[in-house]
């Protein structure tokens, strides 16, 4: 199934996030060549928490915003998860998210 390849694709780039940086949905979409496809990278968030190796909670919206942290178990554990890494979380939205935006088509091989 296409979708099941995407989302092993999504997975792979969101497990080179580094420990205190984040992303967000359309980012990776536009870098896996599926621009416009954020709300899909959303739904292979979603479906990854059966894997602990994907760190599904650096991955935000566009702004920075906590948008997914109600598909984490706790009410506060996405936020909890990046502070455990150093980001500064307010209001549901990441601080000096400019700073901490981690941009896989800058930071990753187009090859990849």
């Amino acid at each position: 199934m296409a979708s099941e390849g995407f989302f092993e694709q999504v997975y792979r780039v969101v497990k080179l996030i580094p420990n205190g940086r984040v992303t967000s949905y359309g980012a990776i979409a536009n870098y896996l060549g599926a621009s416009g496809s954020a709300r899909m990278v959303g739904w292979a968030m979603n479906a990854s928490e059966k894997s602990s190796e994907v760190p599904a909670h650096r991955v935000v919206n566009r702004k920075g915003l906590l948008s997914g942290k109600h598909h984490f178990d706790g009410t506060n554990l996405m936020q909890q998860l990046l502070e455990s890494e150093g980001i500064e979380v307010a209001g549901n939205l990441v601080q000096n998210f400019d700073t901490l935006f981690w941009d896989p088509r800058t930071e990753l091989p187009s090859s990849y």
